[in-house]
């Protein structure tokens, strides 16, 4: 048996798959959770050796024989976590990550310097938000002087762990286009940017070079193929961020696929061979791992929702899934806004989540728990009309994440974004990319498509298809949803 490892860096979780590429099939999956501290004031962050204990233990459950099988690793990572290392590739400071709200000041004072929201958009393709990388570097600065003057290369959360795995310093297009100071057009740092962010230090020499193409940035470290129980000197190829492995492994690498991960976070992207800038800024122009670009929205709750709200009710998973069965289409006049951990879009960093239309008849757990459902769904559906508007259409959309596992979560993506809800067999997500990325370094030669071609299977026993009945009713009652976002976000802006 021969397999590729793909890992996948989670928020809650670290991943780690081990491919069997001759026989098609998963040898081996396992994970290990992740703490995650959060603060009243949107901090969250989390530590870089919680990544490698993650690592660890997660490889740990997987027997030694298909361990000892990997001819070839690929990490995939949360994006945007700003990762500090000093000369000697030490980490200098907490990992602030993606989801972390607390430097919304420090974006609006970037965009200030670099001339406005506008010009971001114009001249890099996206505007500095709350959760991009940009701010917490200047944010760094700012709170934490003489830890920033040790400040020797920035890293995002995927690059630690290639730099852990194999002593090499770099960034892939993709994940580098998420920290706010890459021009996606030419995928080259922005001078002028990097400015923007700190006028007295030349920051371009704290970054490390762009990988535009898949290929081995090094060999498996002698010493931790030995910790890890790997074979010694295997490749490991570029990674990238995990909605960029995500679009890898559902099959995301042509025009004319549009993915919808069901996650921690929620997201909404699709491949495209040109860039794509959104003048209003709600659809992130980021660039694909592939070649391309990853026009992408991306909400900061989603199954964060429906899990706070099941850990409210003290409901288990196979009760969430008959208690949203049981409730009504619209749960009943139950509006959820979830906004628990403030949102990216609409951008509203210091938003709270709202239910409203609740009453005397309609206050039932059954309600509140698909009210949650609806909700994360109704925001992720702004991003298929955004992608509409900019011209990708979502003719079927593949499911992916933990929200993708519910027959019923997957009924309703369909029946609200009116598009068919496509599981694959190898529902890996960015895991099973990350080992497709890793298996191009072994099969030299063979393009990224041809693989997706190969190895990804629809499960269509589990796919769903729009109902009519169903499709006309969310039209009004997503109208009903995007007039509540409207109504709350005046009290948060």
């Amino acid at each position: 048996m021969h397999t590729v490892l793909g890992i996948d860096l989670g928020t809650q979780a670290l991943k780690v798959v081990f491919y069997d590429f001759g026989k098609r099939q998963i040898a081996a999956s396992e994970h290990a959770p992740l703490d995650l501290y959060q603060g009243d004031v949107g901090v969250a962050e989390q530590q870089s050796h919680w990544w490698l204990n993650a690592l660890r233990d997660a490889l740990a459950k997987v027997d030694p024989d298909v361990r000892r099988t990997a001819r070839a690793i690929a990490v995939s990572g949360q994006q945007h976590g700003f990762v500090a290392i000093d000369e000697s590739d030490e980490v200098l400071a907490p990992v602030k990550l993606w989801c972390d709200t607390s430097t919304e000041t420090e974006c609006e004072e970037i965009m200030a310097a670099f001339g406005g929201r506008d010009a971001c958009i114009a001249k890099v393709g996206n505007p500095i938000v709350a959760g991009y990388t940009a701010s917490k570097v200047r944010w760094l600065k700012k709170t934490r002087p003489r830890v920033y003057k040790q400040m020797d290369c920035i890293l995002l959360p995927h690059d630690y762990l290639n730099l852990y795995l194999t002593g090499e310093r770099c960034m892939e297009m993709g994940d580098a286009s998420g920290t706010g100071f890459l021009d996606i057009r030419q995928r080259e740092w922005s001078e002028e940017m990097l400015q923007a962010i700190d006028s007295d230090r030349d920051l371009s020499q704290c970054l490390p070079p762009i990988r535009t193409a898949n290929e081995a940035i090094g060999n498996l470290r002698p010493d931790v193929a030995s910790e890890l129980n790997l074979p010694a000197a295997i490749p490991v190829g570029i990674g990238g961020g995990d909605n960029m492995m995500g679009a890898i492994g559902t099959g995301n690498a042509r025009p004319g696929n549009v993915t919808m991960s069901l996650g921690t976070s929620g997201t909404v992207y699709a491949y495209s061979d040109k860039p794509i800038i959104d003048p209003n800024g709600n659809i992130a122009a980021f660039c694909s791992s592939t070649g391309g670009w990853l026009p992408l929205l991306c909400t900061m709750n989603c199954t964060v929702s429906t899990e706070l709200v099941r850990g409210l009710l003290g409901a288990d998973i196979a009760s969430f899934e008959a208690q949203i069965c049981s409730a009504g289409r619209g749960a009943d006049g139950v509006i959820t806004l979830p906004f628990f951990n403030g949102e990216r879009t609409p951008n509203l960093p210091n938003a709270k989540a709202c239910i409203i239309g609740l009453d005397s008849h309609n206050t039932k757990p059954e309600n509140l728990l698909r009210s949650a459902v609806e909700g994360a769904t109704f925001a992720l559906k702004f991003g298929i009309d955004e992608l509409a508007k900019l011209g990708v259409e979502a003719k079927e959309i593949v499911v992916t994440g933990g929200g993708a596992k519910s027959d019923k979560w997957r009924q309703l993506v369909a029946d609200i974004c009116d598009a068919p809800a496509i599981l694959l067999e190898q529902d890996e997500g960015a895991a099973f990319g990350a080992a497709l990325q890793a298996l191009q370094l072994i099969e030299v030669g063979t393009g990224i498509e041809e693989l997706v071609d190969t190895h990804l299977t629809r499960d269509d026993s589990r796919c769903c298809e729009p109902r009519k009945a169903a499709v006309n009713f969310y039209k009004d009652t997503y109208q009903e949803y995007q007039r509540a976002v409207d109504t709350v976000a005046g009290m948060y802006t």
